[in-house]
């Protein structure tokens, strides 16, 4: 497994993946910073970000339980200096290697910050997230897990 990971890893593929991996990754925090959602060390330079959720009145453990319940798949997480238990949290870990994968770009990476936030906005409105849902779920059917 690993002698075939680091052979596609060489190969020029991998290497713009690797660069929308990183690109979507901006796009996304760059949309949240503008729905007024606070990035932990202010932005990401990887496939990764945390996000402050407080901001919004919410803990990491209801944000992750409201994105959800809105076909959104993220982590609660620990943020530095986080008041909040290890079991509450006050932020979410964010990544696009999976969304990547999958083939999202630019253009789908600021439809998923949209729904993010408008997810964390109505986070207590059931209707607003099963109405969100089914958005992201026509949204992803051109763009599945598995192409075979």
């Amino acid at each position: 497994a690993k002698a075939i990971a680091f052979g596609e890893a060489l190969e020029p593929q991998f290497k713009e993946y690797a660069a929308a991996v990183i690109q979507n990754m901006k796009v996304l925090v760059d949309e949240l910073l503008k729905g007024g959602l606070s990035i932990v060390s202010g932005g990401s330079d990887n496939h990764l970000c945390m996000v402050n959720v407080k901001s919004f009145g919410l803990t990491g453990a209801s944000a992750e339980k409201a994105l959800e319940h809105a076909g959104i798949t993220v982590n609660k997480n620990m943020i530095p200096r986080d008041t909040e238990s290890p079991r509450v949290t006050s932020g979410i870990r964010l990544g696009t290697a999976a969304l990547t994968t999958r083939g999202f770009r630019e253009s789908e990476m600021k439809q998923v910050a949209g729904w993010i936030l408008k997810t964390l906005k109505s986070s207590q409105d059931e209707t607003a997230l099963k109405k969100i849902r089914e958005e992201v779920r026509e949204f992803c059917k051109p763009f599945p897990l598995f192409k075979w």
